[in-house]
């Protein structure tokens, strides 16, 4: 429990609070967003800087500058190797709904029978004639807006990359400084703190934070990279048009916890539909792509991570819902991460250590009965 009692009058302003960061970040997310992102890739990039400059030594602007080349031409190569396909594959659906038609013909009884019930229902609650919806009306409808949906689509993929591309260049301005100025600004802010207990918490603070999320990135990446590498070769054996298309696609939604991987699921199903000749041909690919995300989701990346790295699933999924709502995409990639720093903090602090135990993922199995019975401090220990 809480070690301060807090009174309605410090509930609510704690509440205000809330709701004003949250807004706050909100409004603010072209900028904040960008600087997030450097953090966390900060983060990612400690050993090889760590390399290039106590190794080789190398000076700090010099091997942070290497490094973020390194990575924009390694994603730059990537996106130039599949924007060809992908721009092929959106120019390919429109004509390719006929052939789905034909091949999900089986579903189109059931779907009539549920569009009827549908429209029964919608014609009894309306209360006057023009409220009254038809099935064929609908169908019309949407085959006349088709057209105009396409083109808003298209004129905002070209917002959204022009904003991307902003984005992108504050994220890297700011990943540089990072890298070259990062360690000194902190010991900055250690030279600031009043107290000796203070300076050593928010030191191991840091240690902790650089440590495990740096870990739990490398090895994310790491296990993302196989699993895109493996569903290439599947994609290539059987028989998927540009299997490097689907690999990348592996590769970047498996690091969005639970929804990416069901995401990849659906494409490869609706790419393995459009490719091959048969239904029961097209369940292949994205049962093969499920097996592997099990092997890697389910045995490997927690084995590999139990001992520094765990949080409660609930609370996994719920920061991923909340931070997809706030920022998107970019949102949904940072959720993980930014919760593990979350907790990190909160078992540094005393009066947010409660929270911090909350955070914590299961350690062994055990039921709520037996939850009260001592626990050994080998076994009690949270992981992170």
């Amino acid at each position: 429990m809480l070690r301060h009692s807090l009174s309605l009058r410090d509930v609510c302003v704690l509440i205000i609070t809330l709701l004003a960061l949250f807004y706050t970040l909100n409004c603010a997310a072209d900028i904040v967003l960008p600087f997030v992102f450097a953090m966390v890739v900060n983060l990612l990039m400690i050993a090889p800087m760590r390399f290039l400059h106590g190794r080789l030594r190398l000076p700090k602007p010099i091997a942070a500058l290497l490094l973020i080349i390194a990575m924009f031409v390694i994603v730059a190569g990537i996106g130039t190797a599949i924007s060809v396909p992908a721009a092929a594959w959106l120019t390919k659906v429109p004509q390719s709904l006929p052939a789905l038609q034909d091949k999900l013909a089986f579903l189109q009884g059931p779907i009539e029978s549920l569009q009827r019930g549908y429209y029964r229902v919608i014609s009894l609650v309306s209360s006057s004639s023009h409220h009254h919806v038809s099935a064929a009306a609908a169908a019309s409808s949407s085959a006349s807006n088709s057209a105009e949906t396409l083109r808003l689509w298209g004129s905002s993929v070209l917002v959204g990359t022009r904003a991307f591309m902003g984005e992108l260049f504050t994220m890297l301005l700011m990943l540089f400084f990072l890298m070259t100025e990062g360690d000194s600004l902190l010991r900055r802010i250690v030279e600031i703190m009043p107290t000796y207990s203070d300076k050593r918490r928010l030191v191991q603070i840091t240690t902790q934070i650089e440590r495990n999320v740096s870990l739990y990135l490398a090895t994310i990446t790491i296990m993302n990279l196989l699993v895109g590498l493996l569903n290439l070769l599947q994609c290539w054996l059987t028989g998927m048009p540009n299997p490097l298309l689907w690999g990348v696609l592996a590769f970047l939604l498996n690091y969005v916890p639970i929804i990416g991987p069901l995401t990849g699921v659906v494409v490869y199903f609706c790419v393995a539909l459009i490719s091959f000749p048969s239904f029961l041909l097209a369940l292949l690919p994205p049962a093969i792509y499920l097996c592997i995300h099990i092997m890697e989701g389910e045995t490997i990346t927690p084995m590999l991570l139990a001992k520094r790295f765990t949080l409660n699933p609930v609370l996994v999924m719920a920061s991923l819902l909340f931070w997809d709502w706030m920022w998107g995409i970019g949102g949904a990639f940072l959720s993980v991460p930014m919760l593990a720093v979350f907790k990190i903090f909160c078992d540094h602090i005393e009066a947010l250590t409660p929270i911090g135990h909350v955070l914590g993922g299961p350690v062994r199995p055990r039921s709520l009965r037996t939850i009260g019975d001592p626990v050994s401090g080998s076994t009690a220990n949270t992981a992170l």
